[in-house]
């Protein structure tokens, strides 16, 4: 049986938006090399959080699938541990840009206080489901 998009449930969008913007990023940061969760753990490292826990609710738990994420970064010289070295600062710095871009072309067309009550709704519908 067909639905149209109207009549698609709540569960439906947010697997749908979620697939959309993992591809969407993959694709953004194909060219630096770097996977979503990469990006994740730079901004992590800038805001001198535990990568690991921050990053937790997106890995399955193993720690070689971390280090798949950590690794590179720190080879790279990116990361010290935890840390943001100066020159994961500066790479941080241009790929901020280029992700800004990206979130305001998700956002187009999307006023800011549409989009804060999306994320309330959500953050109480999760609530509800805990």
């Amino acid at each position: 049986m067909y639905m149209s998009d109207d009549n698609k449930p709540i569960g439906w969008w947010l697997k749908e938006v979620d697939r959309r913007l993992e591809a969407s990023f993959e694709r953004l940061l194909a060219d630096d090399g770097l996977t979503r969760r990469q990006w994740q753990a730079l901004n992590v490292a800038a805001r001198q959080t535990p990568i690991a826990a921050a990053l937790a609710p997106f890995l399955s738990g193993d720690t070689a699938e971390l280090a798949a994420v950590v690794d590179p970064l720190v080879e790279r010289g990116w990361l010290a541990g935890d840390k943001l070295t100066a020159d994961g600062e500066r790479a941080l710095q241009a790929l901020t840009t280029k992700v800004q871009a990206q979130r305001r072309g998700v956002t187009r067309g999307i006023t800011e206080d549409e989009y804060q009550a999306t994320v309330d709704v959500l953050r109480r519908m999760a609530a509800n489901l805990a």
